[in-house]
């Protein structure tokens, strides 16, 4: 174990069991009595996440009816009513960069705001995305620079758009024009990533092995630093522990189901549990997690991957995803299609909520973080990259205004967004992709 107990933790404190390595919370003990009336602007945004949603929505029923504020959310939105104090709606924002239209352009362009290469090759060329900008100038403060994960297996070759590589379309992030980052979508790998104390696949399965959890190996150790502890640091730490015990528990049940059942979903990794809401949620909780133990500080997520055929029975939706977005302007079809798009929101939802209740200095989780929530295409029929659906949650910690819809009278560059973004996290870039410049008051200054 490696704490102190002097006037304050360091942030960066962790305990180590064997084939463990656990990362605290944000408690009291680590901050300084000087700055403690006033953490929440002492700790500011710092956090940055990327939601992505594929193939577009019914726009309709997806942009909010009262213009300015959201005080009546459109149908596909309604999850958000709890949390919309924390959110900002956008309306006409686009992705000229990913034109001529389609699945793979709609993927790459939405975090780089760069034009994919034409080509089925090897030689495929982008550009840096919004995330792994961050990550070259905060991701080294922490234990892990970024962290990419996904709903699906990333291994698809031969269904992707004509004229496109498949690492188009099944890569969010890119550290380099020419290297995209795959994503992980098997929960347990995401957990030992986040918890493991490193060494190879094999050397982590055998700590996994010597131990019935986690948290077993770092018991006594979590005993001897609660007592140094004040009551609410304590609770905090305890809350936090409970969650990932959780986590790991509804991992283990998953891996325990997968074996007495086949998994009729191609797209889904042995594993996982046989729900897609309850993978998400295990997703979401482990994203969660990631940020409240300040393991990473930038996450990307795609819900699912453009061209998507899963179905969704839980909502009864038995049509694949992806024919339903060719909807061919069916009415029938078009109110399924944003069924799921509903869906995919509540979940998101739910993950907001989670992190407005998980208390960070003087305010949430949610305060300090800024999450981007959106797709690459907006009506999946004609495969337009125009008036997207994006959602920004968060940020109150460095002014970010909630409950407001904002409308643009003409289309405006999505790489506006991601540049202001940026700024509000200390990542500071003259421009991005086809940027024109930044949102206008977008933030306000916090009163002390």
């Amino acid at each position: 174990m490696r704490f102190i107990t002097k006037k304050s933790l360091p942030r960066r404190t962790f305990l180590k069991g064997v084939g463990a390595s656990l990362a605290l919370p944000l408690l009291d003990a680590m901050i300084p009595a000087a700055t403690a009336s006033s953490q929440t602007s002492a700790i500011g945004v710092r956090r940055l996440g990327y939601v992505f949603m594929p193939m577009g929505c019914d726009e309709s029923r997806w942009t909010p009816e009262s213009e300015n504020t959201l005080e009546k959310l459109s149908p596909i939105l309604d999850s958000l009513g709890s949390v919309k104090n924390k959110i900002t709606v956008f309306t006409n924002m686009e992705l000229r960069p990913a034109y001529p239209g389609s699945h793979a352009t709609s993927n790459s362009s939405f975090l780089s705001a760069a034009k994919a290469k034409v080509t089925e090759s090897s030689d495929y060329y982008l550009g840096t995305t919004a995330d792994q900008e961050a990550a070259k100038q905060i991701g080294q403060q922490t234990q892990l620079p970024s962290l990419e994960l996904a709903m699906d297996l990333m291994q698809t070759v031969g269904q992707c758009d004509n004229g496109y590589a498949c690492v188009y379309q099944n890569n969010l992030s890119w550290s380099t024009p020419t290297t995209p980052l795959p994503a992980e979508a098997h929960p347990r790998l995401v957990f030992e990533n986040l918890f493991g104390e490193g060494g190879t696949p094999e050397e982590r399965r055998a700590a996994l092995r010597r131990r019935a959890s986690l948290l077993d190996s770092i018991a006594e150790d979590m005993k001897r630093l609660k007592r140094s502890l004040g009551a609410g640091d304590r609770a905090r730490v305890s809350e936090y522990l409970d969650t990932i015990r959780e986590v790991e528990r509804r991992i283990q049940q998953a891996e325990t189901d997968t074996k007495e059942k086949a998994l009729p979903d191609l797209d889904r990794p042995m594993g996982v549990p046989a729900s897609y809401a309850d993978h998400c949620r295990l997703m979401f909780d482990l994203q969660l997690l990631a940020f409240q133990g300040d393991i990473t500080r930038i996450i990307t997520f795609q819900m699912a991957r453009e061209t998507s055929n899963r179905c969704y029975p839980e909502i009864g939706v038995a049509d694949p995803h992806h024919p339903l977005s060719h909807h061919g302007d069916n009415p029938a079809k078009i109110e399924r299609m944003s069924k799921i798009n509903a869906f995919h929101v509540s979940l998101f939802a739910e993950y907001l909520e989670k992190l407005e209740n998980t208390p960070e200095g003087n305010g949430s989780l949610l305060d300090s973080v800024l999450i981007l929530y959106g797709s690459g295409i907006g009506n999946p029929n004609v495969h337009n990259h125009t008036n997207l659906p994006i959602i920004v949650a968060g940020g109150a910690a460095g002014g970010m205004k909630g409950n407001r819809h904002i409308r643009y009278a003409k289309p405006t560059p999505l790489a506006n967004l991601h540049l202001s973004l940026l700024d509000k996290a200390g990542v500071r870039l003259d421009s991005f992709g086809d940027s024109t410049g930044r949102i206008d008051n977008l933030f306000e200054p916090l009163s002390v």
